[in-house]
């Protein structure tokens, strides 16, 4: 009766997916640039549970919540998972919008509500068919600073104008942005009025 059971699940599953599958052809085809249905959020929040192990739910975080905790996830959040989800954890960056589905906003319930455990785990393990990696590499330090940024996410809906200001400070740069640094510190340390003193001299 279960081998019943599970084919005809199969099947249903394997027909459902061929239905998607057509209307979704017929109604624009797979552009990553089109807003997901509410059938496809609901399956992305159900994949993003779905992915972690139900022992791996009940983990607490063995990360105290210290000034210091936070200041070194602030760091981390800024220099490697900005990008996509934003200082401030809005998801509102041009990586995080055009990604399928879209970065979430992290200071919501839908993530907020997620067990510790549960969002230790995606930030090692990544969920598959969505932008989100895996950033676990087995090392003790990795473990320590997925749960760091555990911590950080439950404090993103209390971050500060100050704090999300000093993390502008620590996302990577682009070249245009570098060297527009770059031209900036020259200008107030006089550069452009050492070409003119040149020019005179000249």
């Amino acid at each position: 009766m279960r081998n019943v059971f599970i084919t005809v699940l199969v099947v249903f599953l394997v027909i459902g997916a061929a239905v998607f599958i057509f209307l979704k052809t017929a109604t624009g085809g797979f552009s990553a640039r089109a807003e997901p249905s509410a059938i496809e959020k609901m399956a992305a929040r159900w994949a993003r549970r779905a992915a972690v192990p139900a022992g791996v739910k009940a983990m607490r975080n063995p990360i105290p919540e210290t000034s210091a905790v936070l200041a070194d996830a602030r760091a981390h959040w800024a220099d490697h998972c900005a990008s996509c989800h934003a200082n401030s954890g809005s998801g509102d960056t041009e990586m995080g919008k055009h990604m399928y589905p879209p970065a979430p906003d992290m200071r919501q319930p839908t993530t907020q509500n997620m067990s510790d455990g549960e969002l230790f785990y995606v930030i090692q393990n990544g969920v598959r068919f969505t932008g989100m990696p895996g950033w676990g590499s087995g090392s003790e330090h990795d473990t320590q600073d997925s749960w760091k940024l555990v911590r950080f996410i439950r404090h993103l809906p209390k971050l500060s104008a100050e704090e999300e200001q000093d993390m502008e400070q620590m996302n990577p740069k682009t070249p245009d942005e570098l060297k527009e640094e770059q031209e900036e510190r020259e200008f107030l340390n006089g550069g452009e009025l050492h070409e003119d003193a040149q020019h005179e001299h000249h």
